[in-house]
C-alpha cells in the first residue's frame, strides 16, 4: 500500500471545518432579508401608484360629469362657469374650475393634492365644445 494515496490525506481536518455552517446560515438569512425588504418596498410603491391612479380616475370622472351637465343643458351653459369650487369631499384638497374659452367651448380643470407631507399638486384638464340651446 505504499504506492497508493489514501483519501484521508486530501480531506481537511475536522477542526478546519468548524464554523462554516453558521457562516452559511448567516449569509442565507442576509440574502433572505434583503429579498423580503425588496418585496416590502415594491408593495409600498404599488400602493402609492394605485392611490395615484384612483385620484386621476376620480378627477377625470368629476370633470366629465361637469361636461355632461353642460351638454345636457346647453341653453344655460354659461351658468356652469365656476372658479375654484371646493370639491374636497370628492378629492383631497380638491378644486374644480370651469371656464368658457369662447362661445360653446368650455374647459374644466380639477386640481387635488394627495394626503401626506410635501405632496405635489396634481391637475386634470379637459375641454369640450357645446352647441345648441
Amino acid at each position: 500500500m505504499s504506492g497508493t494515496k489514501s483519501l484521508r490525506n486530501y480531506l481537511p481536518a475536522p477542526a478546519a471545518q468548524r464554523g462554516v455552517v453558521i457562516i452559511e446560515v448567516l449569509v442565507a438569512i442576509l440574502v433572505f432579508s434583503v429579498g423580503v425588504l425588496a418585496i416590502v418596498g415594491l408593495q409600498a410603491t404599488m400602493i402609492k401608484s394605485t392611490a395615484d391612479a384612483k385620484y386621476r380616475a376620480d378627477a377625470s370622472y368629476i370633470a366629465q360629469s361637469r361636461i355632461g351637465q353642460i351638454w345636457a343643458d346647453p341653453a344655460n351653459a354659461a351658468s356652469y362657469v365656476e372658479n375654484n369650487t371646493d370639491i374636497s369631499t370628492l378629492l383631497p384638497s380638491g378644486r374644480r374650475t370651469v371656464t368658457q374659452v369662447s362661445p360653446g367651448l368650455f374647459t374644466v380643470t380639477v386640481t387635488w393634492q394627495q394626503p401626506g407631507p410635501n405632496a405635489a399638486t396634481h391637475n386634470y384638464t379637459t375641454a369640450a365644445s357645446v352647441t345648441g340651446g
